[in-house]
């Protein structure tokens, strides 16, 4: 074989050791398959076609928390919102009111996803999440409608996610 024949099988090769895998541990997703069905016996939610979704509860399903619920038991959430600024304390019901209307959509679909509390701050206030999408998409919602300054930070030890908005 050529030096250039070897130079060019070594360029199509491609590097293996450049592929990153992702390493994710939330001790929220299941472990293990959950028998289908299977209802949380606090929310009512069916884990039934690989999801937690809403639906009346089959006579022969297996109990399970599911994973919001399991997280409000522990009281660890998946993400933390904080909002805060002179534009904040003056428009704070008119936001609240849309990170709750986000927050009734999203959950129709997604069990899953909700809002978990929220703690006011001297100059503002932190709304806790079950689920990192969630949170993100009521930052990213507040930034577009009311504009203002958005930082997000993704934290490896217990995957949160903590978002920050002011104005």
């Amino acid at each position: 074989m050529t030096e250039s024949k070897k130079t060019q099988d070594f360029l199509r090769a491609g590097r293996q050791d450049r592929l990153l895998h992702e390493l994710v541990h939330d001790p929220y997703k299941s472990k293990h398959k959950l028998p289908e069905p299977t209802v949380c016996p606090d929310c009512g939610a069916i884990f039934h076609h690989g999801r937690w979704q809403w639906g009346e509860r089959p006579a022969d399903a297996h109990e399970e928390f599911c994973p919001a619920c399991h997280r409000m038991r522990d009281e660890v959430p998946a993400g933390f919102l904080t909002l805060q600024g002179e534009f904040f304390a003056a428009h704070k019901e008119e936001i609240m009111n849309l990170v709750h209307n986000i927050e009734a959509k999203a959950k129709k679909e997604h069990p899953i996803e909700r809002i978990m509390g929220t703690e006011d701050l001297e100059d503002g206030i932190v709304i806790t999440f079950t689920d990192a999408h969630l949170t993100r998409g009521v930052g990213e919602a507040i930034h577009h409608a009311f504009k203002g300054e958005l930082d997000f930070h993704y934290t490896d030890e217990d995957a949160s996610l903590r978002v920050n908005w002011s104005r």
